[in-house]
């Protein structure tokens, strides 16, 4: 039953997306775009999703296990460290350079043509190549 819900629940959020515009990158950039043609639709699509969010966090505070079963995980440690920042710099530098990010670049493979298979490559290729990278950067060097 898990396996149904986590479904519908991500073809309800790719629905969304691709209703709401964010699967169309120049809208996308045009949200990022606030010193040339600013487009601020973004912020209402955020808005429709964050205000839900914060009522299913409350709702899901009040109950001591999940609907369908299972345990909460604990929540993560709250860290602002430079994996955080440098993370937060890719990320952002993807969007706002291809207009997408995970969720949309899924949603779009299947209409958005070869530009959104050659980011979804380029983000599945970074998703395996990161470990390692990480790996090799918090390995301690030895002082000289």
């Amino acid at each position: 039953m898990r396996h149904v819900f986590a479904f519908l629940a991500g073809g309800l959020f790719g629905a969304g997306l691709f209703v709401s515009g964010m699967t169309d990158t120049a809208k996308v950039q045009g949200w990022l775009d606030i010193f040339g043609d600013w487009d601020p639709t973004l912020a209402f699509v955020m808005g429709g999703a964050i205000i839900p969010m914060a009522i299913a966090w409350r709702l899901a505070g009040r109950r001591r296990t999940p609907v369908l079963g299972g345990t909460f995980p604990p929540p993560p440690p709250v860290r602002l460290d430079r994996r955080l920042a440098a993370g937060s710099v890719m990320f952002g530098m993807g969007w706002g350079l291809a207009g997408l990010c995970p969720g949309p670049a899924v949603a779009s493979l299947s209409y958005g043509g070869v530009g959104h298979w050659v980011f979804f490559a380029a983000m599945i290729a970074g998703m395996m190549v990161w470990p390692v990278l990480r790996d090799a950067l918090e390995r301690p060097v030895a002082a000289e």
